[in-house]
């Protein structure tokens, strides 16, 4: 057999020439095809486009057409935030009446002649005890409250730059004066130390505690050279104290208030800013104030004064009083000289949330501001709710944490639960906060942390709007921006058009229809909010599949064709819907009779308070 028989034929040239050109065929044939097909797609999407074009200005001029009906009903609905404001003036007025009627003695505080008169005639009393002292500073710190609220409630166009300041300076006033009426206390209970000596120590031990103030005093009359330290177990504050301050005549007490009157005031003019020195007797003065705060930029909560004290001499206490016990020594020859640190133990209240180890920092009177040298050995039981620090010399204290812990937010939902009423979920990184709105009322319905409900002495408790936010950021619960906080969050910013609208055509249509985060918003740029909307007249949780996606600019609302769980955002129109001037205009082609109906009933004094704790939450750009 020969061996090539079995290999392949070789083509020859013409055959060669002839599948080439059959190839190349082939490929001018694909080629044309998919010219074709290409221009034939291209103008499926110019027609598409065209289609979508037109339709989208059909819509638009559409929506032009009937923007002025719209708004005229929009405006209908907005007459509620009108009646609201003219029915909570109408209350101040009525207020004001009823405690001039009630003639029981305890002044208006928005008058300048009966605070006066008040502070005054309490200044002139002397020798009250502490107990009656406490009494009474509580009715203070009412009055204060009331001032405060007043200066955040009523409406800035209302509210005269002169009578910011008269309602500072007064609030500055009943501020020293309690300061002076706690100290002047201190020393009338300390004219009878002994009458307060402990059976195993001698010394006087003495705890008096009130819903605003625990007042711990330690009078030192045995002079132990071996003292080292004291610890108040009914208050769970302590100190140390060095030798050469132990074996004195010295007298420590531990004033720990749940409110701040250390850092300056908000809202007041800049030539009103300084505060006013505390009016003390010369025998008394107050060496060391300790606080405990949540917040750096507003200074609240819980306080504590330690104040050391020295007696000129036992036996002449009731002629020469007290002074101030200096330390470390004030002399030249001990200038240089390294002293002993002051130790300090302070219980943390249930009343406060610290989300994370608190910062020890010191006030500094001279420059008005809060200082963190000075401060040494810091050691945290969270757990145990304590702390245990060292000072080189006497301070006013306070425990600060990060104001914006807790923003941005994860998630937040308005939901209705009942005619005129609904609740508002925060879920922050570190707690989910739900508050419930009832008529003009307000009330915190639980904080959990770490599956556990905090702040109990809060919960179930109907207040304003206004002093629920007060009291939540008192207790380190800070969900409620400032004009700054932008300065401190990473927030999602969007223009004022777009987010104050929202947030009042929200709290217009809230008592029918359901509102929820959207991871959308963060893409939708400035100009517009993207939120979940569900309408909801029952009282159970909303599923996933009755949210739809809305999205709002101030002018102009359309329902979205995507969900939240599509892989990119478009702002493609949802199938069967159209552009609308307002939100409620938007809802109305989905919304039963029902739900408008309601929407339509809805109290003005509800709508009010919904917008109100939506504008302090700024949902829409710190989540």
């Amino acid at each position: 057999m020969s061996g090539g028989s079995g290999g392949k034929k070789k083509l020859s040239k013409a055959e060669r020439l002839r599948l080439q050109k059959e190839e190349e065929d082939r490929r001018l044939i694909e080629e044309e095809e998919a010219r074709l097909r290409a221009e034939q797609e291209e103008a499926e999407r110019l027609e598409k486009e065209r289609i979508v074009r037109e339709e989208r200005e059909r819509l638009e001029a559409k929506d032009q057409e009937r923007r002025g009906t719209e708004l005229a009903e929009l405006h209908s609905l907005e007459e509620n935030f009108l009646w609201a404001r003219q029915w909570k003036a109408d209350y101040r007025a009525h207020a004001k009446w009823e405690h001039y009627m009630q003639c029981d003695g305890s002044p208006d505080p928005a008058v300048p002649q009966e605070i006066n008169t008040f502070m005054s005639l309490w200044q002139e009393n002397k020798n009250e005890d502490i107990e009656f002292v406490i009494k009474k500073g509580n009715q203070v710190l009412n009055l204060i409250e009331k001032l405060n609220f007043l200066l955040l409630d009523t409406p800035p166009n209302e509210l005269m730059e002169e009578v910011i300041v008269q309602y500072q300076e007064s609030i500055l006033e009943l501020q020293s004066l309690l300061h002076q009426k706690y100290n002047e206390a201190t020393e009338h209970l300390l004219k009878k130390a002994s009458t307060f000596a402990d059976s195993d120590s001698g010394n006087m031990d003495v705890v008096i505690k009130d819903k605003n103030i625990t007042f711990c005093i330690w009078g030192n009359l045995k002079k132990n050279a071996r003292f080292k330290n004291h610890m108040f177990c009914d208050a769970e504050n302590g100190f140390d104290l060095p030798k050469t301050v132990a074996t004195s005549d010295v007298a420590v007490r531990i004033l720990h208030t749940h409110y701040d009157h250390i850092s300056p005031l908000q809202r007041i003019p800049k030539q009103h800013l300084k505060m006013q020195a505390l009016e003390s007797k010369p025998e008394l003065t107050v060496l060391y104030d300790m606080k405990e705060e949540k917040e750096e930029e507003q200074k609240s909560g819980e306080d504590s004064d330690l104040v050391i004290e020295k007696e000129s001499d036992g036996r002449k206490l009731l002629d020469v009083g007290l002074e101030t016990y200096p330390y470390p020594p004030e002399s030249e020859e001990t200038e240089d000289a390294i002293y002993p640190h002051i130790g300090v133990t302070l219980k943390l209240l249930d009343s406060v949330i610290f989300f994370e180890e608190p910062m020890v920092a010191r006030w500094d009177s001279a420059g008005k501001q809060w200082r963190t040298d000075g401060i040494s050995d810091i050691k945290y039981k969270m757990k145990e709710k304590q702390i245990s620090f060292e000072m080189d010399a006497f301070y006013t204290i306070t425990l600060i944490q990060d104001a914006h812990l807790n923003m941005p937010y994860q998630s937040w939902e308005l939901r209705p639960n009942g005619t005129d009423e609904l609740l508002f979920t925060i879920v922050t990184a570190f707690a989910e906060v739900q508050m419930q709105i009832k008529d003009n009322q307000c009330m915190l319905s639980s904080v959990i942390m770490d599956g556990s409900e905090q702040l109990s002495h809060l919960t179930g408790k109907w207040t304003s709007p206004i002093d629920l936010t007060v009291a939540l950021k008192k207790a380190g619960v800070n969900i409620f921006p400032s004009d700054y906080s932008y300065k401190y969050v990473c927030v999602n910013k969007k223009t004022l058009l777009a987010e104050v609208t929202s947030y009042q055509q929200m709290a217009l249509v809230a008592s029918a229809f359901a509102f929820s985060w959207s991871k959308w918003n963060l893409a939708s740029g400035q100009d517009q909010v993207v939120f979940k909307v569900s309408e909801h007249l029952k009282t159970d949780a909303i599923k996933d599949e009755d949210w739809s996606l809305y999205m709002f600019n101030g002018q102009r609302a359309q329902r979205l064709k995507i969900s939240e769980t599509s892989e990119a955002f478009s702002e493609d129109l949802a199938e069967n819907t159209e552009f609308h001037s307002t939100l409620y205009h938007l809802l109305k082609d989905f919304a039963s009779e029902g739900a408008i109906e309601k929407v339509k009933k809805a109290s003005c004094l509800f709508i009010d308070a919904i917008y109100q704790l939506l504008i302090a939450t700024r949902v829409l750009t710190y989540s």
